[in-house]
């Protein structure tokens, strides 16, 4: 006969204790590893597999530790739940210390029956990570069953990537180069979004009539909506891309049963109903709705969030939210500000000769064309400014362009001109629109594609003024790129073209190897203190996964230069200049490896600057300014109208805002052809008769930035308008103390990590400025983990590498959540924490372990701290718990750790308050213990626990019933799910701990330093 077994009662199989789980039936068990995670979960058969009831073993008297043992066991146990007591489900098993601003969201959508949500805070607070944490907690606590995150083909594997690393879910490719291969493994009449629970897909790859529909019927019951502003358009500047999206996610929205997260830094775009547009694919409603209204704005604030840097840079202050504790206060590492430096050079004279002879042969192209008909003219236009976009970039990409056919020849109308020419030779704000736009645009209009005498010509000038003898702007970006690596930066700069950028990665390359070998660029002291740089170029030419693989690639080669520099005793650095292309200016977050931004080609389009700036100005970067340095020509009669009339008056309004004010792309784009018709019209005319030209830009110049100067107001106003209110810093401050309560915070897992690598042989140094080893070691430390246990480096080889396990390379631990590949940061979820934290528990609980072992079940303390004996208890409570949902009630198992205490016997305690007991952590042995009489009197102790069972269950029933408030209080809105909702401590709890701590004599004879508890040192 099959014996029940109760969820969450404990058993014991296989040779160690699991937990029933809910799911389980009579005849087969299912079972989770005691403290472990749902990933080792298993499924047993007591018909087959002898099972028996477990009780957690006391522990043994004569096994005693030191005054640590009690903290270290306590925090190796909090940190290897992955099924936490608390509201929040999903806590437990992420791998990302969420912020207290980024629960914002999350307790935003717990509190809908069916989530929808616009979540729109500014670049780089982590809005990928609030939309992450949302589907992950709907993911763990049933609401949802799978997920389908839209998004352009270039973010794809970066999403695949976070999802995976930090959340653990594991979501397949659906995009035009994937989709062959996963159709070819589908049963016949299965789709492909019934085989794959979780997809990432190019929305652009969807939209399509024919993915569409297919997509819609079996639509996941959560969509995530990456740059959803580029799904939208304003009523009067629809495009056909536009509508598309729009329509797709129109059907997307219709299931009213469907989750919905539309994520984007740009819900505006400075055009209120490209704004309603979006907002009424969340709730209908809101698309009509009077946000001047009380009841508008309420409705608004239950489905929008919108905060700029300002407001959560210190978020859960004393000052600003009121808060009792100042130990939930946040300060979030943002770089302060961005340093602008705007550079000219002059051109050489043979590169202004090559340069108005261009521009003279394509003011006569263009002015011919004019007489020929329209369709004549705007190819002519457009072939004009490719010439001299290409012309101001390189000379590899002008004669790239100059012997090449241009896209627009094809055209059969001046309508199909502009739309060839305008996506290459412009910039777009639109995110989607950067893949394949690096490629240098074509010049020739002839029919017969080849290429024009003069053209050929102008070519041949062109490849011959390569190098910095003839190009002064690759002289000046050398020049300047020195000075940054000097200063210890590790720059990104930005080419428009391919051509572009692969000529100034190869002349780097070149000048930097020719300097490290002749040491011209170390410090004049023996070698030392320079640097050795390393170039790498990443452009649309490699695919995403490619790019990635590129930068990574970079990454490891400087870490191994810095490491063989550091070997030879050089005490030269080891830097990094990545040249990239726009391809990268959007989605790739480069904050870990580069810290400072070069424009080498301005772009036309301001909103394109402050993307490129924003891969490394985000959370996570380890500097504080981020250099910005923006190349011009002075004299080539467009860079410097471009940075005068668009870029510097856009970095001007972001400033006085805080945050970036895009502007209509047709409002940038009239401006920049008034300054093209101008250069051409000079060319032709002379200075003097083209000045109505300058006018011309002006005037222009001038609507554009009343323009920016009226999006900007209406940004302040939606700002103060529509500000997320429906979720008040207390709330949010509750919330967080009970995660750090259940969980443990960042402060806890740093002295754990620190203590326990120590004890168990580790090597320790401080990280110093910057994240360099030496220094004060705010930001962290590295370990040399060769001296530790045989069983820990095999725990966590796997995770920080061989090279660090057995060579003895340091490794770094971070303070921050937001680490690069490589590192590990000091938060509870880290892989390389939670090994050292299942090899501090493991060795705990087995005795006969040889070797260090940092925590100790039980021990005996004498100390000031305490004035009559008192006893503390580590104690594990099991919960059972039934959350009814729109999908119907599930059952879970939740784990927490308490510490409680009492004075005097077992038999006649006297219990103190919970939070007295946790300063029994901090108490530190005053004087010695005899050996046996601890031993005697953690016996008697451990002999008298039966007496303490009634109080622990009183405050297991206890926990239980705050657990309970806690998951109402968090789902407050939702009427349905609040009722029926139960938890049911399980009884009875395991004591893990025992620690006596005795009153040690207040005179300073009786005192020592080398005072030690009973049993001596751990």
């Amino acid at each position: 006969m099959t014996t029940a077994y109760a969820p969450g009662s404990l058993v014991s199989a296989r040779g160690r204790e699991w937990v029933v789980l809910p799911e389980s039936a009579p005849d087969m068990l299912v079972l989770r590893p005691l403290g472990g995670s749902d990933d080792d979960v298993a499924a047993l058969f007591p018909a087959f597999e002898p099972v028996e009831a477990a009780s957690f073993a006391p522990p043994d008297a004569a096994d005693l530790g030191d005054s640590r043992a009690a903290g270290l066991l306590r925090s190796a146990l909090r940190i290897g739940f992955r099924s936490g007591a608390g509201p929040f489900r999903s806590l437990g098993g992420i791998a990302v210390q969420p912020r207290a601003y980024q629960l914002v969201p999350l307790l935003m959508a717990l509190r809908q029956q069916t989530v929808r949500m616009l979540i729109s805070d500014d670049v780089g607070i982590g809005k990928t990570v609030e939309a992450g944490l949302i589907a992950a907690e709907l993911l763990a606590q049933g609401e949802a069953s799978g997920l389908a995150v839209l998004c352009s083909p270039a973010l794809a594997e970066q999403w695949q990537e976070e999802l995976r690393t930090k959340f653990g879910i594991d979501a397949e490719l659906v995009l035009s180069s994937t989709v062959s291969r996963l159709e070819r493994g589908l049963d016949l009449g299965q789709s492909l979004f019934d085989r794959h629970k979780h997809v990432i897909i190019s929305t652009d790859f969807i939209k399509s009539t024919r993915h569409r529909d297919d997509f819609v019927r079996h639509c996941p019951d959560l969509v995530i909506v990456d740059e959803a502003h580029t799904c939208v358009s304003s009523d009067e500047a629809r495009t056909n891309q536009n509508q598309l999206r729009y329509e797709l996610l129109q059907k997307v929205a219709a299931d009213e049963e469907r989750h919905l997260l539309l994520v984007t830094a740009t819900p505006h775009s400075g055009k209120e109903s490209a704004f309603r547009n979006l907002l009424g694919l969340v709730n209908p409603e809101l698309a009509t709705a009077d946000f001047d209204t009380r009841v508008g704005r309420e409705l608004l604030a239950r489905h929008f969030v919108q905060r700029k840097r300002a407001d959560v840079r210190q978020y859960l202050t004393r000052e600003g939210d009121g808060l009792v504790d100042d130990s939930l206060a946040e300060k979030t590492a943002f770089p302060s500000d961005r340093a602008f430096k705007d550079e000219k050079y002059k051109l050489s004279p043979a590169y202004r000769s090559l340069l108005d002879d261009a521009i003279a042969y394509a003011g006569e192209r263009v002015e011919h064309a004019g007489t020929l008909g329209e369709r004549e003219y705007r190819v002519a236009w457009w072939s004009a400014i490719a010439m001299l976009r290409s012309l101001v970039s390189s000379p590899r990409a002008a004669a790239k362009t100059l012997t090449t056919r241009s896209a627009t020849a094809a055209a059969k109308t001046a309508k199909e001109a502009d739309e060839l020419g305008a996506p290459l030779v412009r910039d777009s704000a639109d995110a989607a629109a950067l893949e394949g736009m690096d490629t240098a645009p074509g010049a020739d209009v002839r029919p017969d594609g080849s290429p024009a005498a003069r053209l050929k010509e102008l070519a041949a000038r062109a490849a011959a003024l390569e190098g910095t003898d003839h190009d002064a702007k690759l002289k000046a970006l050398v020049k300047h790129l020195k000075g940054l690596l000097a200063e210890g930066y590790n720059p990104i700069v930005f080419c428009h073209y391919i051509d572009t950028a692969e000529y100034v990665a190869s002349y780097l390359s070149g000048e930097f190897e020719e300097e490290g070998r002749s040491g011209r660029n170390l410090l004049n002291k023996g070698g030392k203190g320079g640097w050795k740089t390393t170039v790498k170029a990443v452009t649309g030419s490699l695919s995403p996964q490619q790019r990635v693989q590129r930068i990574e690639e970079l990454a490891e080669e400087t870490a191994t230069e810095a490491a063989r520099l550091a070997e030879g005793g050089q005490g030269a650095a080891a830097r990094r200049v990545l040249i990239a292309t726009d391809c990268l200016s959007e989605g790739v977050n480069l904050q870990h490896y580069f810290d400072a931004v070069v424009h080498y080609d301005l772009a036309w389009n301001p909103t394109r600057h402050d993307q490129r700036e924003g891969r490394v100005d985000r959370y996570g970067q380890q500097r504080d300014e981020v250099r910005v340095i923006t190349l011009y020509g002075d004299d080539n009669g467009i860079d410097g109208k471009v940075l005068e009339v668009l870029l510097r008056k856009y970095r001007q309004i972001r400033k006085d805002l805080g945050i970036a004010v895009s502007v209509p792309d047709e409002m940038s784009s009239g401006v920049t052809d008034a300054i093209v018709e101008w250069v051409l019209l000079r060319s032709r005319q002379g200075e003097q008769e083209a000045l109505f030209g300058t006018d011309e830009v002006s005037v222009k110049g001038d609507a554009l930035e009343a323009e920016w100067k009226s999006a900007a107001d209406r940004e302040k106003l939606s700002r103060s308008k529509y500000a997320q209110r429906s979720i008040h810093p207390e709330e949010v401050a509750r919330e967080v103390a009970a995660v750090r309560e259940v969980l443990g915070g960042t402060g806890e897992v740093r002295a754990f990590a620190e203590e326990s690598l120590r004890a168990l042989g580790a090597l320790l140094r401080p990280l110093g400025e910057g994240g360099s080893p030496g220094g004060g070691g705010a930001d962290g430390f590295t370990a040399d983990v060769s001296g530790t246990p045989a069983g820990l480096r095999d725990a966590l080889a796997p995770v920080i590498g061989p090279a660090a396990v057995e060579d003895g390379k340091p490794f770094p631990f971070r303070d921050t959540a937001a680490v690069a590949r490589g590192e590990a940061a000091l938060v509870r979820t880290d892989p390389a924490v939670g090994a050292l934290a299942s090899h501090v528990l493991d060795t705990a609980l087995d005795e006969a372990v040889a070797g260090p072992r940092p925590a100790r079940r039980c021990g005996v303390v004498r100390t000031r701290a305490v004035e009559t004996r008192t006893t503390m208890l580590l104690v594990r409570y099991r919960f059972h718990l039934t959350l009814p949902s729109r999908h119907g009630t599930r059952q879970l198992v939740a784990e927490d750790a308490r510490l409680v205490a009492f004075q005097g016997a077992p038999e006649r305690a006297v219990w103190v308050d919970p939070q007295q007991a946790l300063t029994l952590l901090e108490a530190r042995a005053d004087a010695n213990t005899d050996p046996g009489y601890g031993e005697r009197t953690m016996a008697k102790t451990l002999d008298g626990l039966a007496h303490t069972a009634d109080h622990l269950a009183a405050y297991g029933r206890e926990l239980a019933d705050g657990l309970a408030d806690s998951h109402r209080r968090v789902r407050g809105a939702s009427g349905d799910i609040r009722r029926g909702l139960r938890v049911k401590a399980q009884e009875p709890a395991d004591i893990l701990g025992v620690y006596v701590y005795m009153p040690a004599p207040s005179a300073p004879s009786d005192s020592t330093a080398t005072a030690t508890p009973a049993g001596g040192n751990a």
